[in-house]
Order: C-alpha cells, then structure tokens, then sequence
C-alpha cells in the first residue's frame, strides 16, 4: 500500500495539474505566452527563408546569366536568319516582277523576236558605260544587235564571246543614236557624256521643243530599229546665235539598276560610215 499510495498520489496530481492547465488555456490565461513563442518561430523561419533563397539567388544566378546569353545569342542569330530571308523573298518578288514586265513588253511588240539575258557584270571604268550579259554567240546573240527593257532602250551588244556578251549603254560618251520628238516630229542625235547624262544635239532652230516631249528612236543610220522608247524631254537650251539647240534628256531606264534585258535578235544593224562622205583635208 505505501508504494500504491504514491503512484496513486502522482497519478492524481498529474491529472490536476493536466486540467488546471487546460482551463487555463481555455480562460486565455496563455495567449501572451503562446502568441510571443508563435512570433519568434515565424521570424525564425522567415530569417532562415531568407538566407535559404539569399544563398540559392548566389548560386543559381551565374547559371541563369549564361543560359541567358546562350539563349540571347540564339534569338539573334534567328532573328539574323529570319531578316536574311525577307531580303531574299523581297529580291524574288521584285525579280518575279521584273521578268513578268519583260514577258508583257515582248507580247506586246510581237514585231521583234527577244532573247532575255541577265546582266552579270560591269565596265569599273567610271567613264565607260558597259554592261556584260550571260549570253553570247553560243545563244544567237551578234554585235549590233539593240538592247532593251520594258521601260525603253537600254543599248547595243558591242563585243560578243560564245557565253557572254557586253553592251555599250546609250549614256556611253560613245554612243550616238539617232532620235525624233513624238510631238515635234523632227530628228535629232542622241549622245551620251562621261558623267551618263543624256542630251539631245542638232534639233533644227525653227522646232518648237517642250518638257515632257517624248523622245523615240528614228532608225534612221541603221544602227537601231523605230519607235524605240528613249526618255523625255526635261530643259531645252535654245540660243540665237547658235546653229542648233539642245535638250536634256531624262531617260526611262534606271541604267544603275539593269538586271535583265531582252536582245532583239531578228535586226541587223547596218553600217553606214563607209557611205558617209568625209570633208577632205
């Protein structure tokens, strides 16, 4: 009994103290206590959070600065790819239209019979103008034979190989072709000049020359068949005292800017110099 009595005792005193305490909790009698122990847990854990995600910020920051740069690097050269793709279909697009415009000029002057040949090169001599084209005697193609766009008149073939060709521009301080105004209806002589500005020399002084006037081939000299497109008429020079006037001529052909041309195949050019008579000396 004196050992049972004890345990007995402890059992009791536990159970007070259990239920004492309990209805001390319930009357909030641990509220300060338990709201002071919950504050210094959470800022416990807060303090620890915050070294955790410091220290992983530290370590995972250097690996996502490389796979940015890596993926940076990789955008670009996408973007570089994509950009060069555009500049391709754009040159496809406007050589597509280029080409149609050539097919609608020779179905619309069916008097000619046209080979098309792409300009692959030209003369580096600032005061020569020149072009060389992909075809040659191989492909039927003969010195003297015009040049053209649809825009208008481009040249002449100068010199033929059996691949290619090259041509003399009608803005060659060389070239002359004979000319007449639509709206005057009278002749003149088409040059060309060092800096490829055209002009129109030897119109009669009784011919009444306007801007805008259109500027067509003659065929007369034998050197390029009628009613070829040359240009405009931009500024007339007219002086008293000189036998001639003269006109600036805006031509329809970008000359700078030529990437295929058609040649007229079925004329032959004819040289006339040796029937022109030479003032004697």
């Amino acid at each position: 009994m004196k050992q049972s009595f004890p345990r007995s005792l402890q059992t009791i005193v536990i159970v007070v103290v259990t239920f004492g305490l309990l209805a001390l909790a319930l009357g909030g009698y641990f509220s300060s206590l338990s709201n002071s122990v919950s504050q210094s847990v959470v800022g416990a854990q807060t303090w620890i959070s915050s070294r955790y995600l410091a220290v992983f910020d530290f370590l995972s920051v250097p690996r996502d600065v490389a796979s940015m740069r890596q993926r940076n690097a990789e955008l670009e050269a996408e973007v570089a790819r994509l950009q060069t793709q555009v500049i391709e279909l754009q040159q496809q697009v406007t050589e597509t239209q280029i080409l149609s415009a050539l097919v609608d000029f020779a179905r619309a002057n069916p008097e000619n019979t046209y080979k098309a040949a792409t300009v692959i090169g030209r003369d580096p001599s600032p005061f020569l103008r020149y072009v060389i084209i992909n075809i040659g005697s191989n492909d039927g193609i003969r010195r003297g034979m015009p040049v053209v766009t649809n825009q208008g008149l481009v040249g002449r073939v100068d010199a033929v190989t059996a691949s290619a060709s090259r041509l003399q521009l009608i803005t060659d301080p060389a070239s002359a072709v004979n000319v007449s105004l639509k709206n005057s209806k009278t002749e003149a002589l088409l040059v060309g000049s060092i800096t490829g500005d055209l002009s129109l020399d030897m119109i009669s002084q009784d011919v009444t020359v306007h801007p805008g006037d259109v500027v067509l081939t003659s065929g007369l000299g034998g050197g390029y068949p009628p009613n070829l497109l040359v240009g405009q008429v931009v500024s007339v020079r007219k002086l008293d005292y000189e036998l001639f006037q003269q006109a600036a001529i805006q031509p329809l052909v970008d000359y700078n800017q030529l990437q295929f041309v058609l040649v007229i195949t079925n004329f032959k050019a004819v040289d006339i110099a040796p029937l022109i008579p030479t003032q004697a000396h």
